[in-house]
C-alpha cells in the first residue's frame, strides 16, 4: 500500500463519503460571487445542490428571468470553478 498525503487521503473519503455532495454544496456558495457577480449574488436568496441538480432562488423578477435564460452557462462556468462535472441541470425558483 503507497503512501498517501493527507490531502490525497481527504478526498478519496470525500469521494466516497455521503459528505461529499454537502461540502460540494459549500464550495459552490463560496464561488457563486465570483462565477456570477457581486450584485447577482447580493439578491440570490437561496443556492442549493440535489443529485447534480443546482436550484437557485431569488424573489427579484428580472433576475429570475434573466437567470432562466443564463441556464446552460451558469452550469457551464459552475462546473468551470469546481474543476469537475458537478451540475447537470439548473432550476431557478
Amino acid at each position: 500500500m503507497g503512501e498517501l498525503s493527507i490531502q490525497e487521503a481527504i478526498q478519496q473519503f470525500l469521494q466516497k463519503s455521503r459528505l461529499k455532495s454537502g461540502i460540494q454544496a459549500i464550495r459552490i456558495e463560496e464561488v457563486w460571487e465570483e462565477v456570477m457577480g457581486k450584485t447577482i449574488a447580493k439578491y440570490t436568496d437561496k443556492i442549493q445542490i440535489i443529485q447534480h441538480t443546482l436550484f437557485i432562488s431569488t424573489s427579484v423578477a428580472p433576475l429570475k428571468n434573466e437567470l432562466l435564460y443564463q441556464k446552460d452557462i451558469i452550469r457551464q462556468r459552475i462546473n468551470d470553478a469546481m474543476g469537475e462535472s458537478i451540475i447537470r441541470e439548473v432550476v431557478i425558483k
